[in-house]
């Protein structure tokens, strides 16, 4: 069974620091762009970041320069560090992994909750 376990999300003040991390229980784990997503009160959930196997990474333009997504094959984790934080970017985030050549192979993990308030 296919486990996504986030972690690291919680309450801070606009201009502060998280990081989030993802534990994944998956067979071939460099076979998967692993991603993070978001989604806020009454929006559609949104692409926040992706990273290959490789480590090509693309970003969301409203977080470009403050997010940064990075992946360890062997431990089978991705992690988002988020500087610069600000309200807008309150949200539950969820982690994503999405089989590069089988697009039915695509989990999602329960999410964790940032909270961005004064």
């Amino acid at each position: 069974q296919v486990q996504l376990v986030e972690s690291g999300g919680g309450l801070v003040q606009p201009g502060g620091s998280l990081r989030l991390s993802c534990a994944a229980s998956l067979n071939y784990f460099s076979i998967y762009v692993m991603g993070w997503y978001r989604q806020a009160p009454g929006k559609q959930r949104e692409l926040v970041a992706t990273i290959t196997s490789g480590g090509i990474t693309n970003y969301a333009e409203t977080v470009k320069g403050r997010f940064t997504i990075s992946r360890d094959n062997a431990k089978k984790t991705v992690n988002l560090q988020m500087n610069s934080l600000k309200p807008e970017d309150t949200a539950v985030y969820y982690c994503n992994a999405r089989h590069k050549v089988v697009g039915s192979l695509n989990y999602w993990g329960e999410g964790t909750l940032v909270t961005v308030s004064s």
